[in-house]
């Protein structure tokens, strides 16, 4: 099954000409999943090929401006759109008033529910075959980072082992391969941990908005496939960083170190940036499997094997 990050804005709190505000999109499957809602995002959509009729749900990571504002005009969009099915809109504590006033201020007709809800640090929200899990970061304000975790899938199907019990090609290898035990005509069961090996694990990212350094998204990270990590002021300027709740290169780098996290990719670049080259190289010293998101690039998160 696909798993595929859109970065379609990478910038922070101003947007540039190369740069639109916060928002990732998760393409998994048949779903569409948002993570924060910059201004602009359903240009930034059509831009990346993305129909914001198909999206399921949005994460909001914390109600800075640059994270949220662009969720009205997306809604008014999709009214216009004529969608009628609910959108799902998950917030941080204390969030869910808040967004809903902000909701009611235009002028426009909604031909759809819009359901807000209030996540806990910790919380955990089932979306079939994976969950999306929270924790909180450190930001000045009530703010969440999100882990989405795959289930584990089925083992390696060994054929060899199959045929050596019995079990002849055909409709009892994929009975077999889904979990089922199945039973030989001389009434001999054959189960699936006979022939398969161990479970193997799903893919995991994680997406934090904006954020210092802490303890519990290093957790939340653990082992994650990807981190997308705040890195708003290079190496330098540490001291206004800690001032205003972000992360510079090496600090990021260090939670997807301590993580070991399988990527690290830089995201909510300050306008001061043109060249993001400096950024990189700092998270690189720390962490080498380190990118700078850019506007509409993207990032196939494939199995391990």
């Amino acid at each position: 099954m696909e798993l595929k990050i859109v970065f379609l804005g990478t910038g922070g709190s101003i947007p540039t000409p190369s740069r639109a505000l916060p928002a990732v999109a998760i393409k998994r499957g048949g779903e569409l999943l948002l993570f924060d809602c910059g201004e602009g995002v359903q240009s930034q959509m059509a831009r990346a090929q993305l129909s914001p009729m198909k999206l399921n749900a949005v994460f909001i990571t914390h109600l800075h401006g640059d994270h949220f504002l662009g969720l009205a005009g997306l809604v008014q969009t999709l009214s216009l759109m004529d969608r009628t099915r609910e959108l799902e809109v998950y917030c941080p504590p204390g969030a869910k008033e808040r967004i809903e006033t902000y909701l009611r201020i235009p002028y426009y007709t909604l031909t759809f529910d819009v359901a807000v809800n209030e996540l806990e640090p910790g919380a955990e929200v089932r979306r079939g075959d994976y969950v999306i899990r929270t924790c909180g970061v450190e930001h000045g304000v009530p703010a969440l980072a999100y882990a989405l975790i795959e289930d584990p899938r089925p083992g390696e199907f060994y054929p060899e082992k199959a045929v050596g019990l019995g079990v002849k090609p055909g409709p009892d290898f994929s009975r077999l391969r889904a979990g089922q035990t199945i039973r030989l005509p001389g009434g001999r069961l054959v189960r699936p941990e006979e022939v398969m090996g161990p479970p193997r694990p799903g893919r995991k990212v994680v997406y934090a908005g904006d954020t210092r350094p802490c303890e519990s998204l290093v957790e939340l990270a653990r082992g994650a496939d990807v981190l997308i990590h705040d890195c708003t002021l290079a190496n330098e300027l540490a001291d206004k960083a800690v001032e205003s709740g972000h992360s510079t290169p090496a600090e990021a780098a260090e939670v997807a170190r301590r993580a070991g996290v399988g990527q690290l990719v830089l995201i909510h670049i300050s306008p001061r940036y043109a060249d993001e080259e400096v950024l990189l190289r700092q998270a690189r010293e720390v962490f080498p499997n380190a990118v700078v998101a850019r506007d509409l690039m993207e990032l196939d998160v494939r199995f391990k094997q």
